[in-house]
C-alpha cells in the first residue's frame, strides 16, 4: 500500500511538472513607474479592480490570461493591477493618494477614483490607459473580453506610435 501511495506521489508530481505555465502579464506597482519610465517610456495600464466584484474576477481569469493579451502587455505596456479598496497609501508621482472610507467597512482609494471616474462615475472593473506622461488617454468600464482588450491596446500603440 505505501509503494502505491509513493508511486501515485511521484506520478502526480511528474504530471504537474509538464503542465503548460499559465500566461499572466508583468504587473508593477505604482512606487515603480517612474524608474521604468526613465528606462522605455511606455503607455501605462491600470487595471481597477475589487475583491468582491465577479466581472473583475472573470477578467483576471480569463482575459488577463489570454496569450495575446499578455504578450501585448508585456511587450508594448506597463501594466497596474489596482485594488479600488486598498487600505495602504500610494506614492505616484510625487503626490501620496489615501483610501478614504465611505460607511462601515466600506470605502475607495482616491487613486481608484481619480485613475477611474468615469463622468463622474466609479465602476468596476475599469481599465485606464495612461500616456508615458501618465495623462489619461483612454478609459472603459466594464467586463472585457480578451478580444476586445487586445483591439484596444493595438489601437493604443498604434497612437502612441505616431
Amino acid at each position: 500500500m505505501k509503494r502505491f501511495l509513493l508511486v501515485m506521489v511521484l506520478v502526480g508530481i511528474t504530471i504537474l511538472q509538464f503542465q503548460p505555465a499559465v500566461a499572466q502579464p508583468n504587473s508593477f506597482a505604482f512606487g515603480q513607474l517612474e524608474s521604468l519610465q526613465k528606462a522605455e517610456r511606455r503607455p501605462v495600464v491600470v487595471f481597477i479592480s475589487t475583491d468582491w466584484c465577479r466581472y473583475c474576477s472573470r477578467m483576471k481569469l480569463s482575459t488577463f490570461r489570454d496569450e495575446q493579451v499578455v504578450k501585448l502587455l508585456n511587450t508594448s505596456f506597463y501594466f497596474v493591477f489596482l485594488n479600488a479598496e486598498e487600505k495602504n497609501d500610494i506614492s505616484f508621482y510625487g503626490h501620496t493618494f489615501k483610501y478614504r472610507p465611505t460607511g462601515n467597512e466600506t470605502g475607495v482609494h482616491e487613486l481608484a477614483e481619480q485613475l477611474g471616474s468615469v463622468d463622474g462615475r466609479l465602476s468596476y472593473p475599469t481599465l485606464s490607459v495612461l500616456n508615458a506622461d501618465m495623462e489619461i488617454i483612454y478609459q472603459q468600464g466594464g467586463f472585457l473580453s480578451a478580444k476586445e482588450l487586445v483591439i484596444i491596446l493595438a489601437s493604443v500603440k498604434k497612437e502612441q506610435k505616431k
